[in-house]
């Protein structure tokens, strides 16, 4: 497996995994099948590994812990810290509002060492921008948990260019997690600019459209009752139909190359630049197989250029979120 750098710290697969959706917002499944994932993830070289204290609640950091406790030497775990979550709940409904405040980054970044049964946690994460605290505070916040080494490096998530730079004036930030994909355009300009000059990776999550690009996804009934991207406005039948027309497109080129369509949209994101490293969700050993051998797929410029125009983002039917949720997004 190849490998790239999120800021200076961190040496990790250029491909890492997203643990997310082993239990939750896309149904989940038993907990047996997710370890043989994650060890299997293990052995074909991944070793960044992505979860937050907010799947579940909690359970996706309990699973990944007891998953990775043999392979603790080897793998780069990465958590988020951020939303207002009740403690007596354990499913949707806990989360409710933003909390960055400095001591409440503290408490759940001693409750996140417990739940992964570790004594460090290799990237800590703002999970969404807290309007609510100076971003300075917050970091301030993380940064104490470095120098007590309870923490190796800080990430933020879904944040704006501005306030990256405000952060990393703070204490440097050695990576930035956004949604970013064929279909998601958003951190392109300003956000990748700003990673790129102050040398800090960038993390797509769902760089596979929440699996609507690996063409899959035909209709809501390929997807379960309880399947958070039911209520996203992309997957509402009108819009659905339109971006299917979209991944068609993909599909066919990707066959054109002897490849699968997931396999495409993830070698268009690694060839937006070496310091940018998805973390694809894969529940199965096969999906999983296929997203790592992306890293080898080679993409000409022309290629690339291609995808550009084929999604470009005005062709894209719906927003990314209901309205609540894309209030925590950053504002360009």
């Amino acid at each position: 497996m190849k490998t790239r750098k999120l800021g200076k710290e961190l040496s990790v697969s250029a491909i890492g995994l997203g643990c997310m959706g082993m239990s939750h917002a896309y149904g989940g499944q038993d907990e047996a099948t997710s370890i043989r994932t994650l060890h299997h993830a293990v052995e074909l070289g991944v070793n960044f590994f992505d979860t937050a204290e907010v799947y579940g609640p909690f359970v996706n950091e309990e699973l990944v812990g007891k998953a990775l406790k043999p392979h603790r030497d080897k793998v780069v775990i990465a958590t988020k810290f951020g939303f207002k979550i009740d403690l007596e709940k354990r499913d949707a409904s806990a989360m409710s509002g933003l909390d960055s405040r400095p001591e409440h980054v503290r408490e759940v970044a001693e409750a996140s060492l417990k739940r992964l049964g570790i004594e460090v946690i290799d990237l800590f994460y703002q999970h969404r921008v807290d309007p609510n605290v100076p971003i300075e505070e917050t970091v301030g916040a993380m940064a104490d948990l470095v120098k007590e080494g309870k923490v190796r490096a800080l990430g933020l998530s879904e944040a704006s260019a501005d306030i990256l730079r405000r952060a990393h004036a703070v204490h440097p930030i050695a990576a930035l997690q956004s949604e970013y994909s064929l279909w998601t355009r958003d951190p392109e300009g300003d956000i990748l600019d700003t990673c790129r000059e102050l040398g800090i990776g960038f993390v797509p999550f769902s760089p596979l459209g929440r699996g609507f690009l690996t063409g899959k996804i035909k209709s809501t009934a390929d997807m379960s009752e309880g399947d958070m991207r039911r209520g996203l406005p992309r997957f509402e039948a009108e819009n659905m139909e339109a971006n299917l027309a979209l991944v068609r497109l993909v599909e066919e080129m990707a066959e054109q190359k002897g490849i699968a369509a997931a396999q495409l949209a993830l070698a268009w994101v690694l060839a937006k630049g070496d310091f940018i490293v998805p973390i694809p969700g894969a529940r199965k050993i096969p999906n999983l197989e296929q997203n790592a051998a992306a890293v080898d797929v080679e993409l000409t410029a022309d290629e690339v250029q291609k995808l550009d125009d084929m999604l470009a983002p005005e062709k894209i039917a719906g927003a990314r979120y209901a309205a609540q949720a894309m209030a925590w997004t950053p504002k360009k």
